[in-house]
């Protein structure tokens, strides 16, 4: 995706704000804002917004898992599966 055919000056964002927020939702393509000439902040929708945040989180899960199994501190499925099930097993 390129950004650079969504560029907005601040300007413009100040003076058709209720535009934009329209076209970001139909089109659901991020808006690149500037102000004197630079590259400032990105507005996205709502849903492309919280679509990112949940990625991040599964990569995060990802990484940390990597680390897991980097350092040794991984057991086999048997044994977790084991420990699961002592864990659900009601108590008599």
């Amino acid at each position: 995706m390129r950004y650079s055919t969504q560029v907005r000056p601040v300007s413009y964002l100040k003076a058709n704000a209720a535009d934009v927020l329209t076209d970001l939702n139909e089109r659901r393509e991020p808006v690149l804002i500037t102000q004197n000439g630079q590259a400032k902040a990105v507005l996205v929708d709502v849903v492309s917004f919280e679509e990112t945040q949940e990625t991040l989180a599964l990569l995060k899960i990802l990484a940390l898992g990597q680390r897991e199994i980097e350092a040794g501190e991984t057991v086999d499925a048997r044994t977790a599966i084991a420990a699961l099930k002592d864990r659900l097993a009601p108590s008599a």
